[in-house]
């Protein structure tokens, strides 16, 4: 176990390398100069040149990559040139936000796609088993910034049951902090609950027509006990490596759910950024992203292990 996991924490430093190489690249091609933006349309070439170079970007591309990688080994993202703040100060800050958004998303698929995934499984052609399947559909089918819009015209503007958008601090208010995050774990959450729910009844499905369901019922065990211990714990596990990638999902998907419910997240961050080309905070999201991904894949690794004892990393 601990020589897989040196591997895979040595792995992690060339997938950093070949994604902030590609991001850096891709981001430097895009037409536009941030000290234009930054100065407006009335600056001065001199005073735009002095800029780029103070800011480091008359410098060529590799040069400019070999620098800031150099810094980001040593803990240092850069400068924010929209924000004037250090990159991992401004990411930091945005952070818990965009884990308060994403994990209450992730944990009310789960909620969700569990039970009634096992009772449609158990349950196959009654009217629940119609309801998750139409539903399930419904999901993928809907893309999230047409749900997210479609929830504020109702919930939001019509009713007026939620706010439109903003965030509150949990430590400055609980009940309207819960309040505003309803529609966005909503829009997030959707495809992520038709995708599980799918997945957890055709696991399911397969699992209870195994000869070892067949043998603890044959002993006399509780249909409770061969469903949860025996055949939920064998069909969980594929839909661990779904989450493992839902959570890869849902980091992209804060960045357009944030931007329609203004929350002041990273997405919000990201797609700030973007607009303004502020290179270094674009290439500190990125690379967050990347890493938060990579270690929710190791996550998913060690998982299984606990699920299902006969598999072994080291081998």
């Amino acid at each position: 176990m601990a020589r897989y996991l040196v591997r895979r924490l040595l792995f992690l430093l060339p997938v950093a390398i070949v994604v902030s190489f590609l991001t850096f690249l891709t981001i430097h091609l895009v037409p536009g100069d941030p000290a234009r933006l930054l100065l407006g349309e009335e600056a001065t070439p001199q005073t735009v040149a002095a800029l780029d170079q103070q800011l480091g970007l008359d410098k060529p591309i590799l040069v400019q990559y070999i620098l800031w990688f150099w810094h980001a080994l040593h803990g240092d993202l850069g400068q924010s040139i929209q924000l004037q703040q250090p990159v991992l100060q401004a990411i930091w800050q945005r952070l818990p936000v965009s884990i308060e958004l994403g994990g209450l998303a992730l944990l009310f698929s789960l909620l969700i796609a569990l039970p009634f995934g096992v009772y449609s499984a158990t349950h196959r052609n009654s009217w629940i088993d119609w309801l998750v399947s139409i539903t399930s559909l419904l999901g993928t089918a809907i893309p999230g910034f047409v749900l997210g819009l479609l929830l504020l015209l109702v919930f939001a503007v019509q009713f007026r049951l939620f706010p439109p958008g903003g965030y509150v601090p949990v430590t400055d208010d609980l009940l309207n902090n819960l309040r505003d995050l309803v529609l966005p774990v909503l829009t997030l959450a959707a495809s992520s609950v038709a995708v599980n729910l799918r997945q957890i009844r055709a696991s399911m499905i397969e699992a209870l027509n195994q000869d070892y369901v067949r043998t603890a019922r044959a002993k006399g065990l509780l249909e409770r006990r061969v469903l949860y211990v025996h055949a939920l714990r064998n069909a969980i596990i594929p839909l661990v490596t779904i989450v493992g990638l839902q959570i890869g999902a849902i980091l992209a998907g804060t960045f357009v759910i944030e931007t329609i419910f203004l929350w002041p997240g990273i997405g919000q961050l990201a797609v700030s950024s973007i607009l303004s080309k502020d290179y270094p905070v674009i290439q500190g999201v990125v690379l967050c992203s990347a890493f938060a991904y990579m270690f929710a894949n190791l996550l998913v690794d060690l998982c299984y292990v606990v699920l299902d004892p006969r598999i072994r990393l080291d081998a």
